[in-house]
């Protein structure tokens, strides 16, 4: 059992969520894997004839880009999840240490804040 300030979280919970970041662990390796082989299509079918094609080749890499690294961030959020639930620290917010609803880890298993202090942060950005 996993000790959330006073509060215990079940270890099925902790199995259950370990197994969905988990399974969305290999479902963003399998998309960037597969977004490697379209990038290497597109690139070698491109035929940069005008300035349409080009910029559009240039937005077409941006958007590959860009879909990488939320990709790449959210991959970056899940594996720390996963070392959380090893240490046993899954499920309290790193910025205050109170612990996080279930609700919350359900929705998002890799929340690593409280509400309170994810809306604090997002209003600081």
């Amino acid at each position: 059992m996993f000790v959330n300030k006073g509060k215990i979280l079940r270890q099925s919970f902790i199995k259950k969520m370990k197994e969905k970041l988990i399974e969305q662990r290999n479902l963003i390796l399998d998309a960037l894997a597969a977004q490697n082989n379209e990038f290497k299509d597109l690139v070698s079918k491109v035929e940069s004839g005008d300035e349409i094609d080009v910029a559009s080749d240039a937005v077409d890499r941006n958007m590959l880009d860009s879909l990488g690294a939320q990709d790449a961030n959210r991959l970056t959020l899940i594996n720390n999840a996963l070392l959380r639930i090893q240490q046993g620290k899954y499920g309290l917010c790193l910025q205050c240490g109170k612990p996080i609803p279930e609700a919350r880890l359900e929705a998002l298993p890799y929340a690593f804040m409280c509400i309170n202090c994810a809306s604090k942060a997002e209003k600081r950005r």
